[in-house]
């Protein structure tokens, strides 16, 4: 049996229990979300973005990247700023630097988790 395939509390023959929190404990549930993570790692690569941008990128409907949008700015991972191009109206998003530090724990703990992952053997059927 590996340790994916051990029931909750299990441990693996004689060897130590592994006391340290498992790498899911570390996922942010506002982060982690799909649209959000992508909104997130949009930013960091580019620092601001304007929401048909954003749209397009990530493939979503306006209600959805909104809410998205709102969800993270309520959370203080981004700054939205709403003006005028010309004569249309525009919506630039900004990742803040809790947005960073927020994604950047994120991809740690799923890096955590894929090398945890890797490390072990595959299931048997």
């Amino acid at each position: 049996m590996t340790p994916r395939d051990a029931p909750s509390g299990a441990t693996s023959g004689d060897a130590p229990v592994d006391e340290t929190p498992h790498p899911t404990s570390g996922l942010n549930d506002v982060v982690h979300q799909k649209a959000r993570l992508g909104i997130l790692a949009v930013l960091a690569e580019t620092e601001r973005a304007d929401f048909t941008y954003l749209k397009s990128m990530l493939e979503l409907t306006d209600g959805n990247l909104g809410r998205h949008i709102e969800v993270l700015a309520g959370s203080g991972l981004v700054h939205v700023e709403k003006g005028y191009a010309g004569k249309r109206p525009r919506t630039w998003v900004t990742i803040t630097r809790a947005g960073r530090h927020a994604l950047a724990e994120e991809m740690a703990a799923i890096r955590e988790l894929l090398r945890r992952f890797e490390g072990s053997e595959p299931p048997t059927p």
